[in-house]
């Protein structure tokens, strides 16, 4: 298994990051591998990926997921990964997000892909547009603000997305 880590800084409050990082839909606005996200259910999406001429369709769960601190997630199959992502205030108008990915290359493309260093690059990537794209948008594009534990939604939890206005900047 591999493993990659990092951080950036973002320039807006923790709970903006955390909201936009909800919105699984939007990860093509900034991630140039993923194609598409379906989110079919509250702690279930589907994603589409392409990265370097091979595309790769897998379903990923929830795991763990905590307002304005956590979410973890694991693929239901192949290719297997799984990783948290963490939020933590620097302020009230700044943020750093921290995450680990760990995945397990399987073909000998990915195996040389992994050792190149490509796939932490390409992580590290996503994450740096991640950082531009809320910090360009200012406010986030909606927000599930639910709890996860073990996979399983707390009772309490908010089972809608809610959109999140957009106040007028000025």
């Amino acid at each position: 298994m591999s493993e990659v880590r990092g951080s950036v800084d973002v320039d807006v409050p923790v709970t903006t990051a955390y909201n936009q990082w909800t919105q699984f839909e939007s990860f093509p606005h900034f991630m140039d591998a993923v194609v598409r996200v379906d989110k079919p259910q509250v702690t279930l999406s589907h994603w589409v990926v392409r990265c370097r001429g091979v595309s790769r369709e897998f379903d990923a769960k929830v795991v763990d997921q905590r307002p304005d601190e956590r979410v973890s997630w694991m693929s239901l199959h192949a290719p297997h990964h799984h990783g948290t992502v963490r939020f933590a205030p620097l302020g009230e108008q700044r943020c750093r997000v921290e995450y680990v990915v760990e995945f397990t290359p399987h073909t000998l493309l990915e195996r040389a892909a992994d050792s190149l260093g490509l796939v932490g690059r390409q992580i590290h990537a996503s994450m740096r547009g991640f950082k531009e794209y809320i910090q360009v948008q200012g406010v986030a594009s909606g927000a599930w603000r639910g709890t996860v534990r073990d996979g399983l939604v707390e009772p309490h939890a908010d089972h809608h997305q809610r959109p999140v206005p957009h106040w007028p900047t000025g």
